[in-house]
């Protein structure tokens, strides 16, 4: 399962997995930003025990998906992965939330006509996202197998999303893609366990060790991932929140992030490198950002050895056509910092209960 996010590591992974190396005894490669979880996947193929953070739950979904073996999720009582999918496409549609907020029938309850989905895929994607929750309900499917449908259909319904990349606005035309009907695939899962801690929330407080491996790929522009991806957080949490605008945004401003902002950016990266136990660290940066390489050097050094390594160049984020006329490529490097000592304290993962950082699952 693919679908475009801003800042996506996929084409630069397989150089950043040059700069991992070997795992350490009881080390874990912490991926305090995963996105998607391109390279804490990768990082996991290497041997690494792997931690994944994020300050959105449908990152954290993402993200973890990726992991997930065949033996972890076997589906017993639904016929197998394959019979849980052919399920869900059956399902009858419910005009519930998507169908109220993000379809036309949004005309009659806001008098906005929103296009983000066709009147029939929004009523299927509440269809399937009711019947992943009466399941887990009724205990049909574990913990690790609700999050694996809840992936799955973020890209179900990515390939019926009438979006130019991201969830932050719709097209006022409909394309073909999004007149399509909207249909789960199985992926490929893993063919062998591996162990993976995930929480959702402050990177500040992601748990990190001396022998771990921090790998962090912080936002750097403007784009605020809480409201450019709101529909997939909507469907990760089965809710349905006060939405608000053209666009019905979801309330997201308690997840903006001070890496978003140009006035912040750098004293907050400074302030979580020198905070981390961990004494190397992988640091993702872009031309893009607006923290200068200078900027960047000068205050990282004082904290430890810093190298920088470019990766070559990849094509710069289009939102639009007029943005794809004027957009260059963008320059992207790996920062390795190797720190001389450990800062003071460390982290306990708490329960999955609504707090500021929580433990996910364990993908043992």
């Amino acid at each position: 399962m693919t679908f475009r996010y801003i800042g996506s590591k996929s084409r630069l992974v397989d150089q950043i997995i040059d700069y991992i190396g070997e795992p350490k005894a009881g080390g874990f490669f912490v991926d305090a930003f995963c996105g998607t979880g391109v390279v804490a996947e990768a990082a996991s193929a290497q041997g690494w025990n792997v931690r994944i953070n994020d300050s959105l739950h449908s990152a954290v979904i993402s993200a973890g998906a990726r992991l997930i073996s065949r033996e972890q999720a076997t589906f017993k009582k639904l016929g197998g992965y394959s019979g849980a999918i052919a399920k869900l496409n059956a399902a009858k549609p419910v005009f519930g939330f998507m169908w109220r907020a993000y379809s036309p029938a949004s005309f009659g309850s806001c008098g906005l006509e929103r296009r983000y989905f066709t009147e029939e895929n929004a009523a299927r994607i509440d269809a399937m996202r009711t019947l992943i929750a009466c399941w887990r309900a009724a205990g049909d499917i574990n913990e690790v197998e609700e999050r694996l449908l809840i992936a799955d259909l973020f890209g179900a319904l990515n390939r019926v999303a009438n979006i130019a990349g991201t969830f932050g606005c719709f097209l006022s035309k409909w394309t073909s893609q999004s007149r399509g009907k909207i249909d789960m695939r199985c992926r490929e899962l893993k063919s062998n366990n591996v162990l993976v801690e995930a929480s959702v929330g402050d990177v500040f407080d992601v748990g990190n060790e001396v022998q771990d491996l921090v790998y962090l790929d912080p936002p750097y522009t403007k784009r605020q991932y809480a409201s450019y991806y709101h529909i997939l957080e909507t469907v990760a949490l089965g809710d349905e929140p006060e939405v608000e605008g053209v666009a019905g945004l979801r309330p997201w401003k308690d997840r903006a992030s001070d890496f978003c902002y140009k006035s912040r950016a750098l004293k907050t990266l400074s302030h979580l490198v020198q905070s981390l136990r961990a004494t190397k660290v992988l640091l993702s940066y872009s031309s893009e950002g607006h923290i200068s390489m200078e900027g960047m050097k000068e205050e990282l050094s004082k904290i430890g050895k810093f190298t920088i390594h470019p990766l070559g160049s990849v094509g710069r984020y289009r939102p639009n056509k007029v943005a794809s006329k004027s957009a260059s490529d963008v320059n992207e490097f790996l920062v390795i910092i190797e720190k001389p000592q450990v800062a003071e304290g460390s982290f306990e993962v708490g329960a999955f209960n609504g707090a500021k950082s929580v433990l996910v699952e364990n993908y043992v």
